[in-house]
């Protein structure tokens, strides 16, 4: 995929010093293959200061067998939106257990942006970027209030919007890494398949992009892998990790 020509939005507004400090990280990080660069955030540039940031959704198992292979004490941040799959909060338990994980902390909505915004349970319906924004992006700007840096699983191949984002970049005043960056869906199906890794049980069953139930359908043959994801909406993205200020995830 092409990557697009908007850069420059990474480091705009950033002040001198949050400059210098994003062009020295990228500076060392430079030429880390997936596995160099989680060793590299996790054990020098933000030891105790950094969490991962999982959907424990289709593809999720690589990054999380990466971290855990190098610090399973790492913090991993689930977005527990109480819309997802059950299969999904089995995969979690199932995942957590299997690759030694320690420190897995489920997040969500608070209780009174529910009663606020969505009694009923159903604003999916009716405005599902207001609900992405109170389920998803909301829930983590809070859990992620006492770290200074995140690490994501997205990928350039996935969306238009992600074609452009960097390896080591900057959001809301914190470093995010992206390690697989450049993972192909057949690098990602290699890899679990050469480990022996569990596979999210609905995958199988057509759904290899996997969000929160209301608004993820099976796939077709021949159909964008994430086809199923806010299927007939002019929507790709839940809005947490869009820009500089802002998903797999």
């Amino acid at each position: 995929m092409a990557r697009l020509s908007v850069i420059p939005l990474y480091t705009d507004g950033l002040s001198e010093a949050p400059k210098a400090r994003l062009a020295s990280l990228r500076e060392r990080s430079a030429g880390l293959d997936a596995e160099g660069l989680l060793t590299f955030a996790l054990k020098e540039a933000f030891p105790g200061r950094i969490a991962v940031v999982s959907s424990f959704a289709a593809e999720s198992v690589v990054l999380l067998h990466l971290v855990a292979a190098i610090d399973p004490e790492t913090p991993v941040l689930f977005l527990n939106t109480g819309k997802l799959f059950g299969e999904t909060l089995r995969y979690r338990d199932r995942l957590q257990d299997v690759l030694g994980l320690t420190d897995v902390r489920a997040i969500g909505p608070h209780p009174l942006d529910r009663e606020r915004r969505d009694v009923e349970g159903a604003l999916w319906s009716r405005d599902p970027d207001a609900c992405c924004h109170f389920r998803k992006t909301v829930p983590l700007a809070r859990a992620l209030s006492g770290f200074d840096a995140l690490i994501t699983g997205r990928k350039r191949f996935q969306t238009a919007t992600r074609a452009a984002m960097e390896k080591v970049e900057p959001v809301d005043g914190r470093i995010r890494f992206n390690p697989l960056i450049d993972w192909s869906l057949d690098d990602l199906a290699r890899y679990i398949d050469a480990k022996g890794l569990p596979k999210h049980p609905l995958v199988n069953d057509g759904y290899p992009s996997i969000g929160c139930m209301p608004c993820t359908r099976r796939v077709a043959a021949g159909e964008d892998y994430r086809s199923g994801r806010w299927a007939s909406l002019e929507k790709d993205e839940c809005g947490m990790h869009i820009g500089v200020d802002g998903e797999g995830i």
